[in-house]
């Protein structure tokens, strides 16, 4: 075995198998993707380490893997799905979600860290994710509805519009947070309806967008 696969074999073991992740096709996806493709730099040598990891400048994260594997497990993935992966980055969580689901449209902003995710998914032959551009408050409608979205970061809310691209039953996955504490939450759209359910606590940063808008007090 590699350096890499020694380091990425004991991520799986000691960070993302302690956090109750047991689903067997998500261990192999972690235990096959190369988790140091994606981080650059500085970030480099902490690829493997229990962390979430800066992706630009705007404050967002690639999110530690033990809370990354919660949240995709928590989704429930079929083999014949579709999912949105929102704010893909450089493309990990999407590149793990291509092994689960039927097709994967990962949705990136950024132009660079857009190119980087195209990039990497060429370079791995995962020919069932489409990185495409858009804007993380408003997903990507012209590909739903999505049997799952993944919003692997925080929000103290979340934008109606990504609700209603959820087909019937699916589930979005993300970080709720209230101040200072959070938690995963999982929401499903049944009808018109969505209901939510908390499945672990957890710190992820503020995606851009999805903050509460503060009220001020004279």
């Amino acid at each position: 075995m590699t350096d890499n696969e020694i380091l990425r074999q004991r991520m799986v073991d000691s960070q993302v198998r302690t956090w109750d992740v047991t689903d067997r096709p998500l261990i192999d996806a972690f235990l096959e993707i190369p988790r140091e493709r994606f981080v650059t730099g500085a970030q480099l040598p902490f690829a493997y380490s229990d962390m979430e990891l800066p992706i630009d400048g705007s404050g967002r994260t690639l999110v530690a893997p033990a809370l990354l594997a919660r949240m995709i497990q928590a989704l429930e993935i079929a083999k014949d799905e579709v999912v949105m992966d929102l704010g893909c980055g450089r493309g990990y969580s999407a590149a793990l979600l291509g092994r689960l689901a039927e097709a994967v449209v990962a949705v990136e902003p950024d132009d660079d860290l857009r190119h980087a995710a195209e990039t990497n998914m060429a370079a791995l032959k995962i020919d069932n994710v489409a990185v495409v551009e858009g804007s993380l408050t408003e997903g990507y409608p012209a590909e739903g509805p999505y049997d799952a979205i993944l919003i692997a970061a925080g929000a103290e809310i979340v934008p109606s519009a990504l609700f209603d691209q959820l087909a019937e039953d699916g589930r979005l996955a993300v970080v709720e947070r209230n101040g200072e504490f959070g938690r995963m939450k999982v929401f499903t759209r049944t009808g018109e309806h969505v209901s939510g359910r908390a499945v672990v606590d957890a710190a992820a940063p503020v995606l851009p967008g999805f903050q509460r808008k503060r009220e001020f007090v004279f």
